[in-house]
């Protein structure tokens, strides 16, 4: 049997330096006798010389379109905008799936060029649990990044560029430091505790100081009666840390911040979720992605009220990139094993069957 294929493009995202195969996962695929391909990547934070010490051949930076049809192409984000079809197969965080903006057209670039897209988001085990998720770093970076919103407004500024930290020990003495010492005395209410995101955060804001009694843990039984619900607004941070599937009641509304008046004392949501394009957003107070280089967004309100900011970067992990590289990929690891097998492999085939089902909405919404 020919040895599998398999192509790690370059992240084009500005401030991405995740990958979603590293050194150490790419030997385990060779050992498996896989043939890869890495491109050069200066942002990436694993080296070039790791890669290819790993036993990697190295290509030209954003090469990708010119291989072979039959590689499969492995990126993390989104590809750039374009329209030019997309004749290969990709493994990738695509974000059309729930009907974002611009997700037929994205999913038409694959129609015509008669490629296929297996999205990471949507790769199953048989229990219907992603196989590999980014959450719990998700959670803890971006409970991390609202930690350090909120030192800023109240030190009467506005938060700048985030930099990625060197681990996680990097970012808890990091933000502890920006809050003085300990974050004690501040109230974070996390909504998705029990996930994987929810995890990250309510470990985050432990490691960084806040008392138990401080950090309000809500799930589905807690959201059950549905929004918007007045105690979000008596906490300092509000982490959005839910899987959003279908229409739920919103979890604030601009009327809800503005019955709170002048006492209100949210001042900071972190909607890792960031499902800001999303018909359904359940926060619906904000309607752009922050980045990186400007990592809040303020809720525009009445004059005499209390600032309120919004972080929405849609790629937090990437403020731990090497430890969330290598738990994201050894995760996926098990998968990508069974990829010469993708015609038969559930893990697979069930990808190909949802990609297939989107591809015949994006169509039907097109025409």
């Amino acid at each position: 049997m020919p040895a599998q294929k398999l192509w790690l493009r370059c992240e084009k995202k500005e401030f991405e330096r995740r990958s979603a195969l590293t050194p150490t996962t790419a030997k385990k695929l060779i050992d498996a006798g896989f043939e890869i391909s890495v491109e050069r990547d200066e942002q990436r934070i694993f080296d070039d010389s790791e890669f290819e010490a790993a036993g990697c051949t190295l290509v030209p930076n954003n090469t990708w379109s010119s291989a072979p049809t039959d590689v499969p192409i492995i990126g993390l984000k989104e590809l750039p905008e374009s329209n030019d079809p997309l004749p290969h197969t990709h493994i990738q965080f695509a974000h059309c799936y729930k009907r974002q903006a611009g997700w037929d057209s994205i999913l038409s670039r694959f129609h015509r060029g008669n490629g296929t897209l297996y999205d990471l988001e949507f790769l199953t085990d048989a229990s219907g649990r992603r196989v590999a998720a980014f959450g719990y770093h998700a959670g803890f970076a971006g409970a991390a990044a609202g930690a350090l919103a909120l030192a800023a407004q109240k030190q009467g500024g506005k938060l700048g560029q985030l930099e990625p930290f060197e681990n996680e020990d990097a970012m808890v003495n990091g933000v502890k430091s920006t809050l003085g010492g300990s974050a004690k005395g501040v109230k974070a209410l996390v909504i998705g505790a029990l996930g994987r995101c929810g995890r990250g955060a309510v470990d985050l804001f432990r490691k960084i100081g806040l008392d138990e009694d401080d950090i309000v843990k809500w799930d589905m039984d807690e959201t059950a009666k549905g929004g918007p619900f007045e105690e979000i607004l008596n906490v300092d941070i509000f982490v959005n840390c839910i899987y959003l599937s279908s229409s739920i009641p919103p979890f604030l509304t601009y009327n809800s911040i503005a019955a709170a008046g002048r006492h209100r004392q949210l001042s900071v949501i972190v909607d890792v979720s960031c499902d800001t394009t999303n018909p359904f957003n359940p926060i619906p107070v904000y309607n752009v992605n922050t980045t990186f280089s400007n990592p809040t967004v303020p809720v525009a309100l009445q004059n005499e009220l209390p600032p309120l900011s919004v972080v929405s970067i849609d790629h937090l992990p990437t403020l731990l990139p090497r430890e969330a590289s290598e738990q994201f990929s050894l995760d996926l690891l098990p998968s990508l094993l069974e990829l010469p097998q993708r015609q038969t492999a559930r893990v697979w085939t069930d990808a190909e069957a949802l990609y297939k089902q989107k591809l015949a909405e994006a169509v039907q919404s097109l025409n």
